[in-house]
């Protein structure tokens, strides 16, 4: 048996200027999901957190996703490619001006294709157009994509606070 140990890196990001965009591909369309649908960001977040193991939510009833989607400081963006699904980002404000990226990544299938610093971008720009905003942050650990981290310094986020984490194997 043997300890699992992963950093949890918090990164923010103060002003809109700090953003180092990269464009959008042509081929890459980003829509924003206007019309609120629970069972598609339930879809989504499994779609994209397989890899990494997300699973902390998929235990969560319709109606705790329900509650979290529904909310009028939630916002869901899908990224298409050709018509398949290429990733997605949750957005979710605070009442104080804070903007989290909830979650954030790509589809399996297109790891690799250089969509990753784009669609950040988008998401950054999508945080920051929403009115009220003092700051946006997310959060990643090493456990998640090797290019995560580096994906978010290349867009402008700074680390503010990292956490060691060690648990016991089961």
């Amino acid at each position: 048996m043997s300890d699992l140990s992963y950093t949890t890196y918090y990164l923010q990001m103060l002003s809109p200027q700090q953003l180092r965009s990269k464009p959008l591909p042509t081929a890459l369309s980003i829509v924003e999901c206007e019309f609120k649908q629970y069972q598609l960001n339930r879809f989504l977040y499994q779609l994209v957190g397989e890899p990494w193991q997300w699973t902390d939510k998929l235990v969560w009833t319709p109606e705790q996703w329900q509650a979290l989607v529904n909310a009028d400081n939630h916002r869901t963006w899908v990224a298409y490619y050709r018509g398949a699904i290429a990733g997605y980002y949750e957005l979710q404000m605070t009442g104080d001006g804070d903007v989290e990226i909830l979650y954030f990544g790509l589809a399996e299938a297109f790891f690799g294709q250089g969509f990753g610093g784009p669609m950040l971008s988008h998401a950054l720009q999508s945080a920051w157009n929403w009115p009220g905003v003092k700051r946006v942050w997310v959060h990643t650990c090493t456990l998640d994509h090797p290019s995560a981290l580096s994906n978010y310094q290349a867009r402008g986020l700074e680390i503010y606070k990292q956490e060691l984490t060690t648990e016991a194997a089961q």
